[in-house]
């Protein structure tokens, strides 16, 4: 009995260590789980970091959200082809991108403004440490769906060059992306902030929701953005995207909006690949990606 608990033990310690290092898939993608990138509630802020053998220095980190909600999948799955969000994961691995995928404090314990300034501190940390996953600090992309395209959203309209006088390195690193890819997402919580049975990230003091609505903050400096939108979404509205487009535009930001005719909230089949293609194209175009 003694035996077999002392080979148990030494098996979970080699997994443990094989889970600490970054893994390898057979296509020679590296996988780096469960980063921490910083810590809350005594517990650990992760992303996983999905890295190709052959890189193009760019990278795109996608917002692991719905409705705010921030779930882990295994990584491992990813890389190798299988449970790729939208399918837009796995056709940025295959362009040589690195990918990661950023996790926030989830719902429902979490409100929305504690996971977006949880993803601007991933952004920090991916920026201060680019070296180590082979990518260009000033080529970084970010892209989400629903909640995750509203984070990317903030990220791109309301970011900042870091805190000089933060004795903590992180936050003394700029959080500026320099492009953003959003689905379907919501663009102004003012109005819907407060207690909501589906949503509780969204159960939080009215009063903020405008520090968190990245309608508010478009200015002529934010990256290039691409918006895809459904016209038959009743969860979040096409309204949302049309508005803040016109915000773009009127600030002279390069960005552009695709509608998907008959698309409801989260693309499948042709208009999931449709909407993959796009987004490919506007990284490649913005982060310096050549096309061929």
């Amino acid at each position: 009995m003694k035996q077999t608990l002392v080979k148990q033990a030494v098996v979970v310690l080699i997994a443990a260590a094989l889970l600490a290092a970054p893994l390898s898939a057979a296509s020679g993608t590296k996988v780096h789980a469960d980063v921490v990138y910083g810590h809350k509630m005594g517990m650990a802020l992760t992303f996983d970091a999905i890295v190709p053998a052959e890189q193009n220095g760019a990278a795109v980190l996608v917002m692991v959200s719905g409705g705010w909600f921030s779930r882990w999948s295994d990584p491992h799955r990813v890389a190798s082809g299988e449970g790729r969000q939208f399918g837009a994961v796995g056709d940025l691995l295959d362009r040589g991108y690195a990918v990661f995928m950023v996790r926030h404090g989830s719902a429902p314990l979490f409100k929305v403004p504690e996971a977006v300034a949880d993803v601007r501190r991933a952004v920090r940390y991916i920026r201060l440490n680019s070296s180590d996953f082979g990518i260009d600090a000033d080529r970084m992309g970010v892209f989400g769906g629903s909640a995750g395209g509203h984070l990317s959203l903030m990220l791109g309209n309301a970011s900042d060059g870091g805190n000089p006088e933060s004795n903590d390195p992180i936050e003394q690193t700029g959080n500026r992306v320099a492009a953003v890819v959003a689905y379907f997402p919501p663009v102004d919580l003012q109005g819907i902030a407060g207690p909501n049975d589906r949503f509780p990230a969204l159960d939080f003091d009215p009063a903020k929701a405008a520090d968190i609505s990245p309608v508010l903050f478009v200015s002529e400096d934010d990256p290039p953005t691409l918006l895809i939108h459904g016209d038959r979404d009743e969860l979040v509205p096409l309204s949302n995207s049309e508005r803040i487009k016109a915000a773009f535009d009127e600030a002279k930001v390069t960005s552009k909006l695709i509608v998907i005719e008959g698309a409801a909230h989260g693309f499948r089949g042709e208009d999931g690949e449709r909407a993959s293609s796009a987004l490919v194209a506007w990284f490649n175009e913005h982060l310096g990606v050549s096309a061929d």
